[in-house]
């Protein structure tokens, strides 16, 4: 216990090994959902279910594991949604690349990612990002992560008139995520320690007794093989040699970058690890990150990368990678223990998102509104991120719009080079998104 207390630094931090392991449980059961969501999109390329369900699994034990013990950051990491979808659909189904090339494509993106990572050049682009859109970044995650759990839970469903509107009261499992938004927010508001993991507890029970949840018919299960997908991407490096695969590999590259980048910019913000507008051990936390996104690749699974719903486990009071820890290892019990997840279905864990986008959300109390030049931007990266359905194409809007608008205010001299280069860059990842 005191070599967790001192390695971990959890006087420090102010919390506990209790504090720890409550929030690596609220942020696995936040993330849990990748294990069935995962599997699901990725076998629209081909892949057999089963293994990619296992490679997730550990790829995210992993990933999560470095990250806590190499970065001391409590935040999990997974296979991210939305490139794990351009995975299976645009570049297999629609470019008719097949899924052993493309995890190729990402094994090599990751290569790329160790060696800038080596440079400290994904460092010196998060350090390089003003304070007020770090801010915005931050705000703009929360509304993200609302978004999806409205989504989940059914209360915001598509609309072919609006594009969204509210979703059916009529539905039963609507009611599970109001039931449990209701009872999350009475205890959070009541100060009760763990609100947002009880929330989802009752709303799990709320869901088996009203008959919308089924009892597992067995608890452990034995883990899938993953022979099928193992090995693959370094097998096909070798397919890597034409233009459009370039192109799919530097597509891989910026999207990842730039998810993980506002990402691991949000959850600092939202934890209160910034210090100077940079994030301290950034460097460490991005090579634990490059190193998950390829070992995940081998094993067979879409880019790995830091989590959003590491947010539930923070606002629950992780600080420390102890929380990481106990993340890992509740991704690696799930491998047996897998039938016990159904019971957290979207509709229960939905609510745990939308009161973290609340929280997070909060921090659009420090941008600076009354100066236009900072506004314009800062409200693009907020609406944007939600709106597109990506982190990464919010930055876009941002930090294209951001020198443009400093120019037009004559503060050009406060612009950065690395400002400069990252408006070049994301126009080049908006043509190279739509090319």
């Amino acid at each position: 216990m005191n070599f967790l207390k001192s390695y971990f630094q959890l006087d420090k931090y102010n919390t506990s090994i209790k504090v720890e392991f409550l929030a690596g449980l609220t942020t696995f059961i936040s993330m849990s959902y990748i294990l069935f969501v995962n599997p699901s999109v990725l076998s629209a390329s081909g892949m057999n279910k089963g293994a990619v369900f296992t490679a997730t699994a550990l790829a995210s034990a992993l990933g999560t594991v470095l990250m806590g013990i190499v970065a001391n950051y409590p935040i999990g990491e997974a296979p991210a949604l939305g490139i794990n979808a351009f995975f299976a659909y645009t570049v297999c189904v629609g470019m008719k690349v097949s899924w052993e090339t493309a995890l190729a494509a990402v094994f090599v993106a990751s290569i790329i990612f160790i060696l800038i990572t080596m440079f400290k050049l994904r460092e010196k682009i998060i350090n390089a990002i003003p304070a007020d859109l770090k801010f915005a970044i931050s705000s703009g995650i929360g509304l993200f992560i609302a978004f999806l759990g409205l989504q989940n839970g059914g209360l915001i469903v598509g609309n072919k008139s609006t594009l969204v509107g509210l979703g059916s009261l009529h539905d039963p499992a609507v009611w599970i995520t109001i039931f449990g938004l209701l009872a999350t927010v009475i205890l959070m508001i009541m100060k009760v320690p763990g609100a947002i993991f009880i929330g989802m507890v009752l709303a799990a029970i709320f869901g088996i007794v009203t008959g919308q949840i089924e009892l597992p018919s067995k608890i452990v299960a034995f883990a899938p093989s993953i022979a099928p997908t193992f090995g693959q991407a370094i097998f096909h490096v070798k397919d890597i040699n034409s233009l459009q695969m370039w192109v799919v590999v530097l597509t891989f590259l910026l999207v990842t970058f730039f998810d993980t980048a506002g990402t691991l910019i949000g959850l600092a913000q939202q934890a209160g690890f910034m210090k100077d507008n940079k994030m301290p051990r950034v460097g460490k936390a991005l090579a634990s990150d490059s190193t998950a996104m390829m070992v995940g690749s081998v094993l067979g699974t879409s880019p790995v990368g830091a989590f959003v719903e590491s947010s539930a486990g923070i606002a629950v009071g992780g600080r420390t990678g102890l929380t990481a820890v106990f993340v890992a290892i509740f991704f690696l019990i799930s491998m047996i223990f897998s039938p016990l997840l159904g019971l957290f279905t979207t509709h229960v864990t939905a609510p745990a998102l939308i009161i973290v986008g609340v929280l997070m959300a909060q921090n659009t109390a420090h941008i600076h509104w009354d100066k236009m030049e900072i506004a314009v931007p800062a409200f693009l990266i907020l609406i944007g991120m939600p709106l597109t359905y990506s982190i990464s194409d919010g930055l876009a809007l941002g930090l294209i719009t951001y020198p443009i608008c400093m120019v037009a205010a004559k503060r050009s001299k406060e612009i950065t080079p690395m400002m400069w280069i990252l408006f070049f860059v994301f126009i080049i990842f908006l043509w190279v998104l739509n090319f």
